[in-house]
């Protein structure tokens, strides 16, 4: 790409300039494309040059063809013009090239960062809207490759631009100078008068998005009790809400657009009547005249260029700003782990530990202590926080207080890349995700067919896979709704023993199963711990609680170990 190729000249740009720039991770991501801003800045440099053409052509023109009746110097000029024309017109396109080179870069390189940052997010709060992060990086990378940065890179050309007319003649200078300055305090007043309304906006519609996404996952709940018509109703009021800030912010920059536009109108008919009155008294000349309004519209192009694009400003403000909160918020694992023989022993000091978005922990200074090896039933009246513990203890939920050590170590303080092969989750709320079922079941990591083939095997859902349109390669779809309950069910408890993990954590494993699939859970738990593995079974059902060592109860923010009396051969 050519960002790429221009990063790679040295010494562009002076050593202070670092010092001063701003930090933080996408700053730090842009600086790096220096050399590429620097070759775009020179590029605008030469194409402002170039925009004096006309200006200067217009005075050629006027003053030297007219005047000596000279066809030749007539098409020598227009000639040369039509060139340097041709040269504008590459230098424009390689400049935005460039830029959008940079957006592109710019994304390659945070895109999984961002991924990564907003996943953490949405760890520690359900709520949040992941797809808003990802939304901003593209807005940033949009930004830098649109129209409305070149209005800020050709501004500091705008005082030359007046310099020149006031070579031509003073009034004429004076007269460009207060329309700039008009110019300016109107651009000012529109970004003050739009940001808070177009924030306002954009926080209601993010809202009313994110209810709408809610309610369409639940559709047949939905339909079943009739309840369209008032969620409807709900959320158009919000929406509707959000339009309305929206409308009035842009109805107030539309004033003022609607107001700068009649006054560069305005500026540029003054300055073409000042310039005949001068013709007229003599003190300048016809084509001075017509090329003083043509470097008056130059001037004052990028300051309606930035009002015209404030919407893109304020946007990419907005995100800059979320997305810097987000990565400082959720900062990158150093790496350097190195992965210890991990024996699923499992050691809770004090732990106080709480859903996200709660103000109160639910398991209050909990302490015990799990052998490796062992299988512990999990159980409790409904919302006593069984899964609040069992998320807890696979490092999804930190600890507010107190320690949750795995093998030694805080499990918040493991390199995920590195644990998360060691560990098995089946959540209460079944996700499959979009591929085919072998990925899923092997984590969308590589396919390891053996080990794939003895995961299904080992909950009883081989022979069901085999029945598919095309085996373990069928294309589930997202949220696995190409499969009954059960099926996603027992793929997902596959997955969560997929490669013989050494602490599997299921949440009502049995809840969409049959005779036969509880049959087969029961024997998966314990293969699970002839091999070594600790298991957490979270559970309603006595029945389950026969292939456990012990039992926890967990009940007022409390867990009480359970005496478990088995029979013979059980």
């Amino acid at each position: 790409m050519a960002s790429a190729e221009l990063s790679s000249v040295p010494g562009i740009l002076p050593i202070s300039f670092r010092r001063n720039f701003p930090s933080g991770e996408i700053a730090d991501t842009v600086y790096k494309n220096r050399n590429a801003f620097m070759a775009v800045i020179l590029f605008s440099g030469v194409i402002n040059l170039l925009y004096l053409t006309p200006a200067i052509y217009m005075l050629q023109i006027y003053d030297r063809v007219l005047n000596g009746q000279s066809i030749p110097t007539l098409v020598g000029l227009t000639l040369l013009v039509f060139g340097l024309f041709v040269i504008l017109g590459m230098l424009e396109h390689y400049r935005s090239k460039i830029m959008a080179d940079i957006g592109n870069q710019i994304d390659a390189d945070l895109s999984i960062r961002v991924f990564q940052a907003a996943f953490a997010q949405q760890c520690r709060a359900p709520d949040s809207q992941p797809g808003q992060a990802l939304w901003d990086l593209n807005q940033i990378r949009q930004f830098f490759s649109g129209p409305g940065l070149f209005s800020l890179i050709d501004a500091p050309w705008m005082p030359i631009f007046i310099v020149v007319i006031f070579l031509l003649h003073p009034y004429l200078g004076w007269l460009a100078l207060f329309g700039a300055i008009l110019l300016a305090i109107l651009t000012v007043t529109a970004e003050r008068t739009a940001r808070e309304l177009t924030t306002s906006g954009q926080r209601l519609s993010a809202a009313s998005n994110g209810m709408a996404s809610t309610q369409l996952k639940n559709t047949d709940v939905i339909t079943a009790m009739g309840m369209l018509p008032t969620l409807s109703k709900r959320w158009h009021a919000m929406h509707h809400h959000s339009v309305d800030q929206q409308l009035l912010a842009f109805d107030r920059v539309a004033l003022i657009t609607g107001a700068t536009r009649v006054l560069r109108l305005v500026l540029q008919s003054s300055v073409l009547g000042l310039g005949a009155y001068l013709v007229v008294n003599g003190e300048l000349s016809g084509g001075s005249m017509i090329a003083a309004t043509i470097l008056t519209t130059r001037a004052l192009s990028p300051l309606e260029s930035m009002l015209a694009h404030w919407k893109s400003f304020l946007l990419t403000q907005t995100s800059f700003l979320r997305l810097k909160g987000l990565l400082n918020e959720f900062p990158v694992r150093v790496a350097g782990q190195t992965m210890p023989q991990i024996k699923g022993e499992i050691v809770v000091e004090n732990a106080y530990i709480a859903p996200p978005n709660r103000k109160g922990p639910v398991l209050k200074g909990v302490n015990f202590r799990i052998e490796a090896g062992e299988v512990i039933g999990v159980i409790g009246p409904s919302a006593s926080g069984k899964s609040t513990l069992g998320r807890a203890l696979l490092g999804i939920w930190p600890s507010s207080l107190g320690t949750i050590r795995l093998n030694g170590l805080d499990i918040t303080r493991w390199d995920r890349a590195l644990i998360g092969p060691a560990l098995g989750y089946l959540p209460q709320d079944i996700e499959l995700f979009n591929g085919t079922v072998a990925e899923n079941i092997c984590r969308f990591g590589e396919v390891d067919s053996a080990k794939c083939i003895e995961a299904a095997t080992s909950v009883g859902i081989h022979s069901t896979i085999l029945k598919f349109s095309e085996g373990y390669e069928t294309q589930i779809g997202e949220a696995g709704v190409n499969l009954s309950g059960g099926q996603r069910q027992l793929i997902a408890l596959a997955r969560a023993i997929y490669g013989n993990p050494v602490l599997v954590v299921l949440d009502e494993p049995d809840s969409s199963l049959d005779e036969t699939g509880e049959s087969a859970l029961i024997e998966v738990v314990r293969k699970l711990k002839s091999t070594g593995s600790t298991v957490i079974l979270i559970t309603h059902q006595p029945k389950l609680l026969k292939v456990t060592d012990r039992a926890m109860l967990v009940q007022d923010g409390q867990i009480l170990n359970v005496t478990m009396k088995k029979k013979d051969g059980d």
